[in-house]
Formats: structure tokens, sequence, C-alpha cells
């Protein structure tokens, strides 16, 4: 009377989700290539007199029983919501609109692809000194010593013995290692893993544990449902789920060519938007969407002529709706434009066909390009243009870039095009030159231009795959390294950086050449990082001295960089990843993402300084100079003796001054005397001219006395500067009349020559009357933002600019009273006319340089505007006095 149950049921592996394959097969293999869990029943029915009462509830089949029932319910539980999933799509609409290319934040991927993010098999010890891991930190390191042909306890293991106990109690340390540990076997461009949308979520659950180690409410809570219940949960919370800034910019630049360790922060900033985080979706989204175009690349190489085939290309501008034109002669030409790692190609379309393929070289010295704006017959009323340029004397090229779906199509290849302009420019000044034999004594060094140029091309995809999903900055360029860098703070020391990754490397044989280094990491005697020596990496590779071109590995700052580039503790797993501490190019980064926000607050505060309109300008600067107003009112005041006490004061007090100027004995007089007399006289002339009581301290003798004779000498010619420069003036304006009346000047001569401007019709000269009327307004809102900061300095807005500047008015003060004029005023003439010789142009520039840096430091200082408001009943009083004058004037009259 009892059923009898044959059950087959199918074991999981404990490799799990990732199997152990070796990891040139991983890729190949996928994520979801591991057998399913199933269970197969086989009933054997012994008739149907079964009763309910007959069921014993400790017999050893009815619990199994049960326990198989439990099992088949979350089983059927999941085919439940897989059905539903699968349902869903299939009713869903099928066409999309794909030049958008928007993100769907729910159906990126269903419930069927559960199995491929958790784990069956959790072997890491989840307890910690520090708290209890999280769940997504579970998942990541199993998943990743999985990968590593590990598990998760022995990894745990591994990096206890490597590190020290403080480095070991913090879990995101150990997330770092089992992640660093599996990318760092890869060398590539771009990972091969990303093509498996699992490895795609499995770095985002990454992101997610290395910012949150430790568990939450809602992992706890999760623990105690059934498996099926349990993956769906953490499943819907891990979609709802964002990631935060820091570690987006932490692991995605360790994964190749999703992201720059110096932009990674403007990355996240264009993904995210207006979001607190990304989302999983956004993030798959754009991960595909960077494949996809790497992928487009190499359709582009296959596609295009041999004429080309040398070069490596980028991106291709030809659409019918996003056409190309160029502009020369003032006739426009659409065309195709293509962009490689060198030139920039163009194929106008003619009336038969296609013309010839021009091509304009951007690894030449001096290659740059602007935006502009183009027009017919030179009206200038498109602004979506840019020009290029491959040096002086080269010929310019006018491109216009037409989108007729959006505003920043230009921007965008203008930051393409800077880009491989800034590529070359680093190479050529941070790289060894063409021909240099010392790159073979480096293991690899002669790659390191092809390196430069993979980041740079990388740059440019990751900017074409935000464009595509409309995810960008309002400054395109923050998106390509070497652009952002090139402007950017401290951005000259990560260019450093990035030069010594690229062709930094293991010494290979002895190299014997000035400069060379024996101990790495050596200083000199002081301690100090001496800029003659050859710099390191934190693996060990030397970059050599002799390849230090560029003027700013003398900079203070560089070499205060260099002097502490060290690892102090971690794991150095390359150069390029490091657990627990930072690499050269992300410590780099780090600082001068910090002074990049510092320069961003102070252009903020400009920016609200900047007023719309003449009229508010022109009132903002008087409001500005309203202290010289008033003093020259007060001046007004005591010239007119509108009060006379403080004009005889002011007048007593001039008189004064005036009267300690004055010497008494001539000069003639002192000179016709004998030394004995002279001496005499001198004392007299000393204590007439300087009666203050500090003679005694000096000792008598003929130096002090003619020096104090000689400056006082000088005071005395101080009157006669101003009516010698009167008399002057005057003589030449008699001596020049006098010329031209006999006639020996020319007729032309003392006339103004000017050019006239083109002729233009009244559209151009309305355009002309606007563009006036704007640098009026540029020039008003430049000086108002000077004063503005001025006032900032004075008045001690910026409090630590204050105190540098209030000491370098005392030390120049100082200088002036101790050090003779005559000194400082060589001084000053010997720089001006030495700063654009060799020897002295570079300093100059960085002092230059500092000045700048410092003063764009400043911010400006808060401007409120008052809203507008009519007074109406002053408006009747005041109509009502101008009336009664009116009667006045009248009544007089007769």
């Amino acid at each position: 009377m009892y059923s009898k149950l044959s059950i087959t049921h199918v074991n999981p592996s404990k490799t799990a989700l990732f199997p152990l394959y070796p990891h040139r097969d991983f890729c190949k293999v996928g994520f979801s290539a591991r057998p399913k869990l199933r269970f197969r029943l086989v009933v054997q029915s012994l008739g149907d007199k079964w009763r309910l009462r007959d069921i014993d509830t400790n017999d050893l089949d009815f619990q199994i029983l049960m326990s198989l029932t439990d099992a088949v319910q979350e089983q059927l539980n999941m085919w439940l919501v897989k059905t539903q999933s699968f349902l869903n799509e299939v009713t869903s609409p099928l066409g999309r609109t794909g030049h958008g290319r928007k993100h769907d934040p729910v159906n990126v991927f269903d419930t069927r692809d559960i199995d491929d993010i958790f784990m069956a098999e959790k072997t890491i010890q989840s307890s910690t000194p520090s708290g209890d891991l999280s769940l997504a930190a579970i998942i990541s390191i199993e998943q990743f010593s999985r990968m590593n042909g590990l598990t998760g306890e022995k990894m745990q293991k591994i990096f206890g013995a490597l590190v020290p106990e403080t480095v070991y109690n913090d879990a995101r340390n150990l997330v770092e290692y089992c992640c660093f540990r599996f990318l760092s076997r890869d060398s590539s461009d771009i990972h091969p893993c990303l093509k498996e949308p699992a490895f795609q979520r499995l770095i985002f659950i990454t992101m997610l544990a290395w910012e949150n180690p430790y568990h939450e409410a809602d992992d706890s809570n999760a623990s105690s449902l059934g498996k099926a219940s349990f993956q769906i949960i953490c499943f819907l919370a891990i979609k709802r789920k964002l990631v935060g800034e820091e570690a987006f910019v932490r692991i995605t630049p360790a994964v190749s060519g999703v992201a720059d360790r110096s932009t990674a922060h403007n990355l996240f900033k264009a993904l995210a938007g207006d979001e607190r985080g990304i989302s999983l979706s956004l993030w798959c989204t754009y991960v595909n969407e960077l494949l996809k175009v790497h992928e487009g690349r190499k359709s582009y190489e296959i596609q295009e002529s041999p004429q080309i085939s040398r070069e490596r290309i980028i991106c291709i501008g030809s659409s019918r709706k996003r056409p190309v034109i160029k502009w020369e002669n003032n006739l426009a030409w659409p065309g195709k434009l293509i962009l490689t790692n060198k030139a920039l190609y163009f194929q106008a379309v003619g009336l038969v066909g296609r013309q010839d393929t021009r091509r304009l070289d951007l690894t030449r010295k001096g290659s740059q390009v602007q935006k502009t704006k183009v027009g017919p017959f030179g009206s200038l009323l498109f602004d979506s243009a840019v020009s290029v340029s491959s040096g002086p004397g080269s010929e310019t090229w006018a491109l216009e870039f037409v989108d007729l779906g959006g505003e920043m199509r230009r921007d965008v290849w203008y930051a393409f095009i800077n880009e491989v302009i800034a590529l070359y420019k680093f190479v050529n000044e941070y790289g060894p030159e063409d021909g240099d034999q010392s790159v073979f004594h480096v293991y690899g060094a002669h790659k390191g231009k092809e390196r430069a140029i993979t980041s740079a091309m990388n740059s440019i995809a990751r900017l074409q795959a935000l464009q595509f999903i409309r995810k960008l900055l309002d400054d395109p360029t923050k998106l390509v390294q070497l652009s952002y860098l090139q402007n950017a703070p401290y951005g000259d020391i990560v260019l450093q950086t990035l030069a010594v990754n690229y062709w930094g490397g293991q010494l290979v044989t002895k190299f014997n050449e000035v400069g060379y280094l024996l101990d790495r990491g050596s200083r000199s005697s002081d301690g100090v990082f001496e800029s003659n020596n050859h710099v390191f990496d934190i693996d060990g590779s030397v970059y050599l001295r002799k390849w230090m071109r560029s003027a700013s590995w003398i900079s203070s700052s560089s070499i205060a960089f260099w002097k502490n580039a060290s690892v102090k503790q971690g794991v150095v797993l390359s150069k390029n990843l490091v657990v627990a501490d930072t690499t050269l190019v992300e410590k780099a980064a780090v600082t001068c993402k910090q002074k990049y926000q510092l320069v961003e607050k102070t252009q903020a505060t400009i920016d609200a300084a900047m007023l719309k309109g003449i009229p508010s300008n022109i009132d903002l600067f008087k409001e500005l100079i309203l202290p010289l107003t008033a003093a020259a009112k007060n001046f007004e005041k005591l010239r007119r003796w509108e009060e006379p006490h403080l004009t005889i004061s002011f007048l007593a007090f001039a008189y004064t001054l005036i009267g300690r100027w004055h010497c008494e004995k001539p000069i003639a007089y002192f000179s016709n005397c004998p030394l004995p007399r002279q001496l005499i006289s001198l004392r007299y002339l000393t204590a007439r001219c300087f009666p203050v009581d500090d003679t005694a301290a000096v000792p008598f003798n003929e130096t002090n006395i003619l020096q104090r004779f000689h400056l006082q000498n000088l005071l005395n010619l101080l009157p006669y500067v101003f009516p010698m420069t009167l008399m002057i003036g005057g003589f030449c304006m008699l001596l020049l009349k006098g010329l031209k009346e006999q006639g020996r000047l020319g007729r032309s001569f003392g006339k103004v020559t000017i050019r006239d401007q083109p002729p233009s019709n009244t559209i151009q000269k309305i355009i002309a009357v606007k563009e006036a009327m704007h640098d009026v307004e540029n020039y008003l809102q430049n000086l108002n933002v000077t004063l503005l900061k001025i006032r900032t300095i004075i008045l001690s807005g910026q409090p630590q600019v204050t105190t540098e500047v209030a000491l370098v008015l005392l030390g120049s003060a100082t200088i002036l009273l101790v050090v003779p004029f005559k000194y400082v005023l060589g001084f000053v003439i010997l720089d001006l006319f030495t700063r654009e010789l060799d020897f002295r142009r570079e300093m100059a520039m960085r002092f230059i340089r500092f000045l700048k840096e410092r003063w764009d430091t400043v911010p400006a200082a808060p401007v409120a505007v008052i809203p507008y408001e009519s007074d109406d009943s002053w408006s009747v009083d005041q109509r009502k006095e101008i009336n009664d004058k009116k009667s006045e004037r009248t009544q007089k009259q007769y």
C-alpha cells in the first residue's frame, strides 16, 4: 500500500559556475558551460488503494519524500519565473529605435541568467575580524578564485601569507587580490572576456563588493530562504544597486580597454549623469557599445583602400544624415572623412563621383586643431566646424560636422583629432628619439610608442561608445586621456608616469652612458631625489635619464613626486595592478583630480560673476571701482574747503613731508671745501637732512656719510623729474612743428593708417556689430573678474593666497629698503632683456606657468544681483517736483 520512488540526482560540480578550464580556453567556453542541475523522477505505482492513515510520518521514505517535495517546489518556482520572463520577452515589441541605443534598465538580461551569477558552493570563511562578508564579496571572491584555478578558501590563505595582518583584515583588499590576479594574466588591448555577458556582470558585482565588502541587512535576511528564492531575491537586489565613483575608478581601469586611470572619474560622471551611481544595465550597455566600436574598426580595415593600409583606422565620418563638409574658398564640399592614428583623409564627392583622397598629416610638430565658424561668403554663420593644420606654413582644413540630431558632434570630433595630435606631442616630448639605440637596452622599450598609440585609440573608442549611447560631458576632451592631461593642473606629472609605464622595462644589458643609476631608487647624500637619475616603476622597470627631454622633469613637483614614488604596502602584481596600494599613474592621477576640482570650483565662482549684458557689467565695474571713486570725491571735498579742519590737517602733513626732503647746503659749497671741512659739512648736512636721532647707531666715517648724502641728492632730484619731462615734451613738439613747416617731414606725416573692412551686405554688418558688442562684453567680463579676484585677495577671501601675496609684498618692500635702488633697477632691466634667450626661456616659462596656476586658483568674490524694483511713489514725487519747477519758471517769465 505504498509507492516506491526511484530517484536519480545529478551531483553538482565543485567548480560550480566556473569550471577549471585553462585560461586560454576560458573565454571560448563561456560562463554557462557547466551542466545544469536537474532531477529525474521515476514513479512505480503499486495500486490505487492508498490511504492517508497508512502513512507513517516517522518512516524514512516519508521524510525523503517530503524533502524531495520541497526541492521540487523550489525548482518549479524557478521554472515559473523563467517561463514568465520568456513570455515577457516574446510579447515585448520587436522594433526598437537603434539610433539612440538607449539601455533597457529592466530587461538587460532575464532570470535565466541567475545561474550564471551565483556559485553553488561557498568555501571562503565569511567571518572576518572586521565583520561578515557581503553577498557580493563572497560571489566575487569565489568566482575569481575558480577562474584562477583555486577555491576561495585557498585564495584567502595565500593572501593572508603575503600581506601584513592590517592589510589582510580589510576584506576590500581580498576582493582586489582575487580580481586583479586574474586580470593580470591578460595583456591584450581589450580584455577578451568582456564579450561574455556573465563576465560583465561579475565585474559589476566586484565593484559592489569593493564598495560594500561587509554584509548588509538584505543579505542576512535572504540567507534564511531556500536556494531558488534566495537567488531570485539577491538577483533583484543587485539589479537595484548602483556603483559609486570610488569603486568604479578603482576597478574598471584594471580591466584592459575599459577605462584609463586619469579619466575614469570623468567617465563615471558621463555615465552616471544626474544619478548617484551606475546601474547594472547601464554598465552592460556601455561595455557592449565599446565592443561594437572595436569590431567596427576591424571592418574598416577590410573595406578601406590600400592607400591607408599601413595606418590604423580610428573612425570614419560619412553619412547622409550626418555629413562632413569641407569648406574651401567659400565653397562647401561634402565628402568622406577618415581619421587614422597618423593623419586625416578626406575624399570629396563630386558631380560625377568621388574625387581623389587628400591627406593631412597630424604627426608633425606644430599640428593643431581649433573650433571655428564657417559660412557662405565668409559670413561665419555656422558654429559647427573645426580648423586643422599640420604646422606653420601648411594647408589648413575647415571641416564642418553637420548633426541633425544633436549639437555635440563637432566637439566629439574635435576631441578625436586633438587626441591624435596630443599623442605625437607626448611621444616627442616624453619618449626616446627616433633611432635611439638605447631602447634595446631596456626590455620592451621599443614597443613603447605602440603602447601609447593603442592607449590613445582606446580612449577615442570609449568616447565613441559614449557618443552612441548619448552619455557625454559638456567638454568631451575630458574623456580622452592625453588631451585632458595637457591642460590639467599636475597633468605633466601624470604624463611622466605614463611615459615610465609605456617605455619602462627591465635592463637587459649594462648601460654605461651618463646618468646611469647603479642602485634602484638611489638618492643624494641629503636624501633628496636627483633629477639626473633614471626613474623606476613599482615593478622595477627603469626609464632612462636620456629620455627625459621634457622640461617638466626638473620641476619641483616632479622631484617631490618621484622622491616618494614607492609602494609602502600591498602586493604588486604588475606595473598596472597593485593590491592594497596605488600604482604610479593612479597616485599622480588622484593628485591631478584634486587640483582640477579646485580649479573647477574657482571657475564656478568666475562663471557666477559673469553677468550677461553690457549695462550689467558696467554697473558691476562701477561697484568695483567705488573705493577709488570715494577717494576722488573726498579729495575734491578737501580741495573745495568744505571741511576746513580736514583741509588744514592734510596741507600740514603734505608740507611736513616736503620740508623733510629739503637739504639746505648746496653741492657746490661742499665740493670746494678741503677734506676736513668736507667731513664736518657732511656731518652737518646729514644732521639737517636726517634729523631723526639715529646717527649714534651708525659709525661716524666718510663712507656712511657719503651714502646718506648721495641718497639725499637722489631725493632732491625727484622734484625735477616731472618738470623736465614737460620741458622735453614741449621741446619735441616745437621741433616737430618747425620741421613740418619746413616741409621736411612729408605730407603723410602724422596720419593714422588702418585697413578698410571688406565689402559686406546688411546681414554681415549686423553680425559684425553683434560680434563687436560681444567682444566689448567679454572685455568687461574679464576686467570685472580680475577686479573681483583682486578684491578676494585684499579682503582675505582666500586666506592662503592672501598670506602669500602679503609675504611677497613685505619681501619686496624689504628688498627695496635694504638693497640700493640702482641694483634693483639693474636687475629688473637684465631680467626683461634675457627672458627670451635660450638659457633662460624654460625658466621664465615655468615661472609664468606657476603664476598662472596660482592665479587660476583664486576664486572671484561673490556677486549678488538685486532684482529691479520700481518705486512708483518716488516717481510721482519726482514728477510733482519737476512740474513745480516748470510752473515757477513760467511765473518768472511773465
